[in-house]
């Protein structure tokens, strides 16, 4: 029924479908190894839950930024065309790969108003999944990709994956961070991930036989390759999503505040305002405070 989806992968390319990467594992290894995993999955949302902290409201201004819609407009083109090769090269399986699905929601984020602290929520589940941009440039997968403009779109997808976060966080308001000391929603999202993998791209390749996001059998560059490659990844990842969370988070506060020659605002939740509405909002305070009869209305 679902052929369309997955019928194209190329099965010429070692570990990418069949049934031998399917056996790569014995079920009973499987098994194990999800149930145990899921316990900790739950103890990691357990305490990341209690702990994380959201605003309980966030300053908007609405106002058309035109870096924001070209961004838009940029992932839109770039990931309809991902699509269309998968559609076309019956494919369409990997789009529920995590990049894919972190894309889907930075265009989300991007197209939204930024008036509450869902989308702070959201934004800061985005950054802990900054280790899939690193991830695909360090051990980038392109031979399943024949045509050049193909390949192309992986690249430029993944460098618009980390591109948007930055520029989100430098408009501020919604799109902020808790303190650097608050560890509880890199946490969070390293159990969002796990949890993905898990508990919807394994069964999804199982029952197609596709190696999805490598929850099957590991790529040929994976320097843990082995048996226990999968618990290798469930620890390199704990170090690798936080480290990455924090590195983002310090690196905006010092190219955003403290660097002479990009700072722009005092605090990283500081909302920037375009010159458009802040005239608008003055012009507004003048006609209130001239003693005339026209109120002040709020943008």
């Amino acid at each position: 029924m679902f052929e369309w989806a997955y019928s194209g992968v190329n099965a010429s390319i070692p570990r990418n479908v069949g049934p031998e990467c399917a056996a790569y594992l014995s079920k009973k290894r499987r098994i194990i190894e999800t149930f145990l995993v899921s316990i900790y999955i739950i103890f990691l949302l357990i305490w990341s839950l209690k702990r994380m902290t959201l605003p309980k409201s966030v300053p908007y201004v609405q106002q058309i930024r035109k870096g924001k819609v070209f961004l838009l407009t940029t992932m839109c083109l770039v990931f309809g065309v991902e699509i269309g090769f998968k559609l076309s090269m019956k494919t369409f399986v990997y789009i529920l790969n995590p990049c894919h699905v972190i894309t889907i929601i930075e265009i989300y984020l991007l197209a939204v108003e930024p008036n509450s602290p869902t989308v702070t929520a959201i934004f800061r589940i985005v950054v802990s999944g900054l280790n899939g941009p690193v991830l695909a440039y360090v051990f980038p997968e392109t031979d399943c990709r024949p045509m050049f403009a193909d390949k192309a779109v992986y690249y430029i997808q993944h460098g618009l994956m980390a591109i948007v976060p930055y520029y989100l966080i430098r408009l501020g308001g919604a799109y902020n961070v808790e303190p650097l000391t608050d560890m509880s929603w890199s946490i969070f999202g390293y159990a969002v991930s796990l949890a993905y993998h898990f508990w919807i791209l394994q069964i999804v390749g199982m029952l197609v036989q596709v190696n999805l996001s490598h929850m099957l059998c590991p790529a040929i560059l994976d320097p843990f390759d082995g048996q226990n490659y999968r618990i290798w990844a469930t620890c390199h990842q704990l170090l690798l999503i936080p480290l990455l969370y924090k590195l983002f988070c310090v690196s905006a506060y010092f190219f955003l505040i403290k660097c002479p020659l990009t700072r722009v605002k005092p605090t990283l939740d500081y909302m920037l305002i375009n010159y458009t509405v802040k005239q608008k909002s003055i012009n507004n305070y003048e006609v209130t405070n001239s003693g005339g009869n026209l109120h002040r209305h709020s943008e």
